[in-house]
């Protein structure tokens, strides 16, 4: 359907008002609309916006872009329909409920955001990287390292800034072994993903799902093993795929810390600390405590600006003086600005969840998702729902396929509720598009790590995937 088509079809349900709604027209206030046209058309809209989506590489069209149109149309024609049968207010009703679980998500990742450039801004990540260049480890030591340190690294930071340092890695060490290069991305990608499923700050869906308290955050520390299963099957394979020998020492810029980086990831830790007291403790959003603490750091920018030493020797401010410059370094001080570090946030990556959110949301509020809700889970099982659910993740993005399930909130058990959030965070893993880190290495390591060089592993990777769920069902049997 071109553009015009679907603009005059617009036209169309604004201006006549006869088209034959649901029969559903008694005095509740809330409208069976799957099997109309308003229904039709919000499929429709939403399935053009999210494969323009998936085409963002090619078509160099932001994500954010399309969701958020298909989010704006899809409640026009709601509300419409529901004026149209004298339910004037039904429909801002459930879009501000939307908007209050986005608003919740976004001051959180916001401020998570902001940390974490602070962080990069700081040097913090620089100087894991210089350090794991210097000390010249063997092909396959560093395989595991790069993949065990993305497992732990992102359950605090995001699983795409934890996988893009890695790989900055695998391609400053193996410049002569793309081979190498490959499989190590591979395994940093399932790593990554693999440890953001056991923490509620390591992905966007446990987020989503710590939030609506469905799981507490103790909790989710139950999936370590099954997630530490998840990576470690493919891992111990691709293990005897890694070329013998060690990479030539790398000789460049030596990476440092600059003044305040322990400080900053302090902070953040008592930021996450805050955040988890304010909900566990005092009921109230995680969000509110993630603002607290970006109050953490803005004190630490004013002091890191009120305490700045100009040294007028303006090669002080390079990485490569080494220690020297580490304890001189005072002179980028005085420019240190927290609201620098919020707008170096991924913004398109915000509205992107803006517009899955709401979108999905209105389909939901059509009644679309009910019924998916009642084929999936009330005739196949919550089990093969839930590992459906995952492997779905691997086709369309994890976050509106767990949006979508938060929002049909299924009749499940306590171990139901870990398992999918065990397999929507793991599930990506299964192509190199699943999940954020897979299009970012895409990017980063253009021509080695490929669609087609991920592909070939998927078997593999499906076996751990397997294998985390049978760890899951049996390790965390009593939550059943």
């Amino acid at each position: 359907m071109n553009l015009s088509t679907r603009f005059a079809y617009l036209l169309f349900i604004f201006f006549v008002p006869t088209i034959a709604f649901a029969s559903n027209t008694s005095e509740t206030s809330h409208l069976d609309l799957t099997d109309n046209i308003i229904g039709y058309l919000a499929l429709g809209v939403f399935a053009i916006a999210y494969l323009l989506v998936i085409f963002e590489e090619q078509l160099h069209l932001p994500k954010s872009k399309p969701v958020l149109l298909a989010a704006g149309i899809i409640w026009i024609m709601i509300a419409i329909a529901y004026q149209q049968h004298g339910f004037d207010d039904s429909a801002e009703i459930a879009i501000r409920h939307n908007f209050l679980e986005y608003a919740e998500l976004f001051f959180f990742l916001l401020v998570a955001m902001t940390y974490i450039n602070a962080m990069i801004e700081r040097g913090v990540f620089d100087a894991l990287r210089g350090w794991l260049v210097e000390k010249n480890f063997s092909y396959k030591s560093l395989f595991w390292l790069l993949g065990i340190l993305a497992f732990f690294i992102s359950p605090i930071a995001d699983n795409l800034t934890t996988a893009l340092i890695m790989c900055t890695v695998a391609l400053t060490v193996g410049t002569k072994e793309p081979k190498f290069v490959a499989i190590s991305c591979i395994a940093i990608v399932v790593a990554a993903n693999a440890g953001g499923a056991f923490s509620p700050f390591g992905d966007i869906t446990t987020l989503m799902v710590w939030q609506k308290g469905l799981v507490r955050f103790t909790e989710f520390f139950t999936l370590f093993l099954p997630s530490f299963v998840n990576y470690l099957v493919p891992a111990a394979i691709m293990h005897f795929f890694i070329p013998s020998g060690s990479p030539d020492k790398v000789d460049g810029e030596q990476l440092v810390m600059h003044r305040g980086g322990i400080v900053i990831v302090v902070l953040f830790l008592l930021t996450i600390l805050t955040a988890v007291s304010f909900h566990n403790f005092l009921h109230l959003p995680p969000a509110i405590g993630m603002m607290t603490g970006l109050a953490y750091l803005k004190f630490f920018g004013y002091y890191l600006k009120r305490t700045y030493r100009f040294s007028g020797n303006p090669t002080e401010d390079r990485f490569n003086e080494g220690m020297e410059a580490r304890n001189t370094d005072y002179t980028r001080d005085k420019d240190f600005d927290v609201f620098k570090k919020v707008a170096g946030a991924e913004w398109d990556t915000l509205f992107f969840f803006y517009g899955v959110i709401m979108a999905v949301g209105g389909l939901g509020f059509i009644g679309y998702l009910g019924m998916i809700s009642e084929t999936m889970y009330g005739e196949l099982g919550p089990t093969v729902a839930n590992v459906i659910v995952g492997v779905l993740s691997a086709i369309v993005d994890n976050i509106p396929v767990m949006f979508a399930v938060l929002t049909m909130n299924p009749d499940m058990s306590h171990g139901q509720w870990l398992l999918v959030t065990l397999t929507a965070g793991v599930g990506g893993s299964l192509l190199s598009i699943g999940s954020a880190a897979g299009v970012a290495l895409m990017g980063q390591a253009r021509g080695i790590y490929t669609f087609a060089s991920h592909l070939k592993w998927t078997p593999i990777i499906a076996l751990g995937y397997i294998a985390s769920i049978y760890v899951h069902l049996w390790v965390n049997a009593s939550h059943f």
